[in-house]
């Protein structure tokens, strides 16, 4: 099985942990991960049986490659510690922790469960100001924005270049690159307007996110399109690599190609590039 970390991340979605039909159904979704919801998703009255139902159908197995994620409730509630226990024992790859605002609630996190790895959700105005000490927590491998919470907490207008929110998604992404941390974006509230998602998306990506999460199906098809490396941008990649491999053997240390300098940095993120695609096309051949 691929390494985690080499795994692609280009579309997150959200499931609930207390929709049976919908658990069964991600079994078949194309998505690269899933963030089964016991927090948000769930009433209060079905936060236990919502617990067991997902335990459960972890137990059972049948998501292939998919990461499973687990969005527990806060470890401030009746029902966080319960939710660690249970989705560790039942074989989640994750634990997601919401509203994380200081390295320290990680910490806590941790310390009930020693050897799975934690996510943050970045949601708050304080996990935000925090977000280099919540990334450099040794245990943790990724960020998920909640950019509906945080623009809860600073009144901002919701606004389709987002520009209220772009010092939190701009933070967000300096502190995950800084730690080499995964970087997911926020969700796309309207889930039949594709042209939204796809421009959203597409300023996700050029802002860095290695993915977005998603709150409905439809909409993994276009996130998987925008995060992959296009047929262009990998012809390009293929290109820059042989070309710098060609000027080192004639003793340059640089190239150039199509009337572009091509340097060692550029060499690197070719070779990113071509690994992503290929951590795709490796995700995509055991669908």
């Amino acid at each position: 099985m691929m390494d985690q970390d080499k795994r692609p991340y280009r579309s997150v979605l959200y499931i609930p942990g207390s929709k049976e039909r919908a658990l069964e159904k991600a079994k078949g979704l194309p998505c690269d991960a899933i963030i089964f919801d016991l927090e948000d998703a769930v009433a209060i009255e079905e936060k236990a049986n919502a617990r067991v139902m997902l335990a459960d159908t972890l137990r059972k197995g049948g998501y292939g490659t998919r990461v499973k994620i687990v969005r527990i409730n806060g470890l401030d509630t009746e029902w966080g510690a319960r939710d660690v226990a249970a989705m560790v024992d039942a074989g989640a790859d994750a634990i997601l922790l919401p509203k994380v605002n200081s390295a320290a609630d990680l910490d806590a996190l941790g310390a009930l469960i020693p050897d799975v790895d934690l996510w943050a959700m970045i949601e708050t105005p304080l996990g935000i100001l925090n977000a280099a000490e919540i990334a450099a927590h040794p245990r943790l491998k990724g960020f998920v924005l909640g950019t509906n919470d945080l623009a809860k907490d600073l009144n901002c207008q919701f606004r389709a270049d987002r520009l209220p929110l772009m010092t939190g998604l701009q933070l967000s992404l300096l502190a995950a690159r800084a730690y080499g941390v995964i970087c997911i974006d926020g969700v796309y509230n309207a889930f039949k307007d594709d042209d939204g998602l796809r421009g959203e998306s597409e300023q996700g990506r050029a802002l860095g996110f290695d993915g977005k999460s998603l709150i409905h199906p439809a909409q993994v098809a276009i996130a998987n399109e925008v995060f992959a490396p296009s047929e262009a941008e990998i012809t390009l990649a293929q290109r820059q690599i042989a070309a710098f491999q060609e000027a080192e053997a004639a003793g340059q240390g640089v190239a150039v190609l199509d009337g572009k300098i091509v340097e060692n940095l550029h060499v690197a993120t070719a070779q990113a590039i071509l690994a992503k695609a290929a951590a795709i096309a490796a995700r995509e051949s055991t669908q």
